[in-house]
């Protein structure tokens, strides 16, 4: 893996990780569905306009469908399921949930792209959930059928992550990474429009909301949604789907900067795993040399 490479992953889980801190603000007041909409659509748009200003063109007409359908897999369904399951499942078991994404993303990969799934692969997938368990420090769920259908819908959005890689990674000819960013952001917008209605807007919203609103569209999405598909097209969806292991990481660390928020032995025994899982997955060891008969 190149340096930059590197670079891209661990800002990118910089980001992500802050956005919890973000979200924490604005969600209560907004509700689920308006925040993820508000997200999208003003990403998406910030997007449009710095590939419009570089003279690109989003080729609409003949990759519309590729928009739509990754903005869909990538961005609305997952923000809608997660939505769904907070009503129920304490935020560690979702983030758990969340880290499988590159196990699911590892299995279609091999299925559709042609990946190989090594051994060394997979124990990296698993080692890093563990380490992500650590990190989250699991609360008390009582078994039930909320529970049950909770937990569904985040393997479910995890699943959409692992679909979307493989979709864009197999559907990215011809379209560069940034097109295919602002395009997804654009498409999970329309997607999401119709059922704003279902989630009214729940509290005051303040212009400290509004601010912080914006940072997490700016930032979290627009600024984020750039590397990320830059890392899908010079890595693989894959690797680039590491970067859900680092992401709790990252949250925790500004917690404890900006919220005070105790790190103890699991926040240690959590951050030595998701290293390693990171670095199992995505520095594969290089093939050994030919020997001339």
């Amino acid at each position: 893996m190149r340096s930059a490479d590197l670079f891209r992953l661990i800002l990118l889980a910089a980001i992500w990780g802050a956005s919890f801190l973000f979200m924490r603000i604005v969600a209560p007041a907004l509700g689920p569905l308006w925040t993820a909409e508000v997200r999208v659509a003003v990403a998406g748009a910030a997007m449009l306009l710095f590939i419009l200003a570089r003279g690109k063109s989003m080729h609409f007409g003949t990759s519309w469908r590729q928009y739509l359908i990754l903005g869909t897999l990538n961005s609305a369904l997952p923000f809608a399921l997660f939505s769904y399951a907070a009503l129920t499942l304490p935020a560690g078991y979702s983030a758990i949930l969340n880290a499988t994404s590159p196990l699911w993303g590892a299995l279609v990969g091999a299925a559709v792209l042609g990946e190989t799934l090594t051994a060394r692969k997979i124990a990296g997938l698993l080692i890093g959930i563990a380490g992500v368990a650590f990190l989250v420090r699991l609360g008390p769920a009582q078994f039930s059928p909320q529970v049950l259908v909770a937990a569904g819908a985040c393997v479910i959005a995890a699943l959409c992550y692992g679909i979307a890689g493989a979709y864009s990674k197999k559907a990215s000819a011809g379209i560069a990474p940034p097109q295919m960013a602002t395009g997804s952001q654009l498409g999970a917008a329309l997607v999401l429009l119709p059922f704003l209605p279902l989630s009214p807007v729940r509290g005051e919203v303040t212009p400290l909301v509004i601010v912080i609103a914006l940072v997490l569209a700016l930032l979290c999405s627009a600024v984020a949604y750039f590397i990320y598909f830059r890392l899908i097209a010079d890595l693989g969806p894959t690797k680039a789907l590491t970067v859900t292991f680092l992401i709790p990481l990252f949250a925790l660390i500004w917690g404890a900067v900006f919220l005070g928020e105790a790190v103890n032995l699991n926040t240690l025994i959590g951050c030595a795993l998701v290293v390693l899982a990171t670095w199992l997955v995505v520095f594969q060891p290089a093939a050994a040399p030919k020997v001339a008969a």
